[in-house]
């Protein structure tokens, strides 16, 4: 197996030469680099990951922590953070919770013990346990999501655009608005967003309904599920609107409709959040809310290189959005 010191000799330098080509750091004249990145090919030399972890106290690899790894959120926000650490020469690391807070905690540990440089966490909740187990990991983090405490964290305006989805549809002459949700434990999407609801109603002096608030769990079977109980609830006198906290579950609305035969937006208009590529091409496509999901992975690969190289107190940055209006209203 070829060695550091082998593609020294063979390049007639120093190892030191040669670390530094490879690691791209410090000078090395252009004819030197170039005969060194020659033999280093030639040879297909592999540098050692754990001989410069133990060397630099290093590993070269980011933990990322997703809640569902197959949405296009996580796969967006994961594309961001790929592109600006592997322009510094790491690796990301990623474990999938599945929406399970224990899991959380779980590979925060786990990646600790892998010794990660740093961990981006999509958190979905807030609890004590987790915030005890970051400040045991001793770790640079990221929250992405959540407002974490004692975490530099970006999150997105869940609230302002909750609101700025439901005047909208106050705007096109609605009343009678549902709202199709998830559950509290996620502080994000189940309380900012239906807060944003129900302040928009009450400002413009509009009726809310027990019988029009369903609660799922961000899959698209229980917007299919929450709609059907909205529907059944208020035969005769159905909602002229609803708003889904999630394109997924919006989607899985949209189906429960279309099957009954309420036409959208005729009978029934529909909004979403999220901006995933589906909801530009269910039909009628889905009115949506886009957080940019890649430039907020980009942004937190950006914050925790920052951090690597410098401790910083804890920062919170809000996330922009816009609205995106299509037929479904």
């Amino acid at each position: 197996m070829t060695t550091i010191n082998d593609i020294a000799k063979l390049a007639n330098v120093s190892r030191t030469t040669v670390s530094r080509v490879l690691n791209n750091n410090g000078y090395v004249s252009d004819e030197v680099r170039k005969r060194i990145m020659k033999i280093v090919e030639e040879t297909g030399y592999i540098p050692s990951l754990s001989a410069k972890s133990l060397r630099t106290k290093k590993s070269g690899v980011i933990g990322v922590i997703l809640p569902k790894i197959s949405t296009e959120t996580a796969s967006r926000v994961v594309s961001g953070i790929n592109e600006v650490v592997a322009g510094e020469n790491f690796q990301i690391l990623l474990t999938d919770t599945e929406l399970n807070k224990e899991k959380e905690i779980e590979y925060i540990r786990l990646l600790q013990s892998r010794h990660v440089d740093g961990i981006i966490l999509l958190a979905t909740n807030i609890n004590d346990r987790l915030i005890s187990t970051i400040e045991g990991a001793a770790l640079p983090f990221i929250s992405l999501g959540q407002d974490l405490p004692g975490v530099t964290s970006i999150v997105y305006d869940d609230y302002h655009a909750s609101v700025d989805m439901t005047n909208m549809l106050i705007s096109q002459g609605h009343e009678k608005i549902a709202f199709i949700g998830v559950g509290e434990e996620d502080p994000s999407v189940g309380i900012e967003r239906k807060k944003g609801y129900f302040d928009s109603l009450e400002k413009h002096q509009l009726p809310t309904n027990d019988s029009w608030i369903q609660l799922g769990d961000f899959s698209i079977e229980s917007g299919y599920e929450s709609m059907k109980k909205i529907v059944k609830r208020n035969e005769g006198n159905l909602p002229t609107a609803v708003f889904v906290v999630t394109d997924r579950m919006a989607i899985g609305a949209m189906e429960y409709l279309r099957e009954q035969g309420i036409r959208i937006p005729q009978d029934m208009a529909v909004a979403g959040i999220g901006a995933s590529t589906l909801s530009q091409y269910v039909t009628p496509a889905l009115t949506t809310i886009d957080y940019f999901n890649k430039e907020a992975g980009k942004k937190a690969a950006e914050l925790l290189l920052q951090q690597l190289k410098q401790k910083k107190e804890k920062e919170k940055f809000i996330q922009t959005y816009r609205l995106i209006k299509r037929d479904s209203v």
